[in-house]
């Protein structure tokens, strides 16, 4: 494998995941049925405050220079999402809150491949959040922040391209990409999880959620 081809083979592997994710019903599930313009706004700040601290973090103790600059670099664009999206709220100021089982993954993480994997994992998932909220701001007639929100997605979407990419520097033989794979799976695979797991406290089925 190699990276090429290694991204695609995840969106491959986890399309079921991935297809739900990108369901309509996801800003009700990370919202708790409550789809208010506010509550939407506050919701995505709260997904790139976790991101930022995810990755100061990783900037703070990653051993490959030249990684350790990248992470800091998407800390750093990650800080700029977290205060676009704040500055369209009357309160421009949100919470950590909990980072939620993704972040909790992947803050777990020590290799840096197994960062790096987690980092496309986690850009594949923020794609489908995305687009979901470019959706809810289009509906409501609101194309600034549809704009904002499609710019957000671009950049988060540059991420995992780039992640890849430095893997395929740091990854030496298969074994690595199979590593860096597995927790790109998984890291997507958690966020189904948590997804699937609140709608069905709000007592909806994911499964034919497509």
């Amino acid at each position: 494998m190699d990276a090429t081809d290694f991204q695609q083979s995840i969106e491959a592997s986890m399309t079921v995941e991935l297809d739900r994710l990108g369901s309509s019903k996801l800003l009700v599930a990370l919202t708790d049925a409550d789809l208010t313009e506010g509550r939407v706004l506050r919701t995505a700040a709260r997904s790139e405050r976790a991101a930022m601290e995810t990755l100061e973090a990783w900037a703070t103790d990653e051993t490959n220079e030249d990684v350790r600059r990248l992470f800091a670099e998407y800390r750093d664009q990650e800080h700029d999402h977290y205060d676009r999206i704040t500055a369209m709220l009357a309160d421009d100021e949100v919470d950590a809150g909990d980072a939620g089982p993704m972040h909790a993954k992947l803050r777990s993480l020590e290799a840096t491949t197994a960062r790096l994997g987690g980092l496309v994992g986690r850009a594949l998932v923020a794609d489908r959040t995305h687009l979901q909220l470019i959706s809810f701001f289009v509906n409501e007639g609101d194309t600034k922040r549809a704009d904002c929100f499609r710019e957000l997605r671009t950049e988060t979407a540059a991420q995992g391209d780039r992640a890849t990419e430095r893997l395929g520097d740091v990854s030496t033989d298969s074994d690595e990409w199979e590593r860096a794979r597995t927790v790109a799976e998984d890291v997507i695979d958690i966020a189904y999880g948590a997804y699937a797991d609140s709608l069905a406290d709000l007592g909806v089925d994911p499964k034919p959620i497509c």
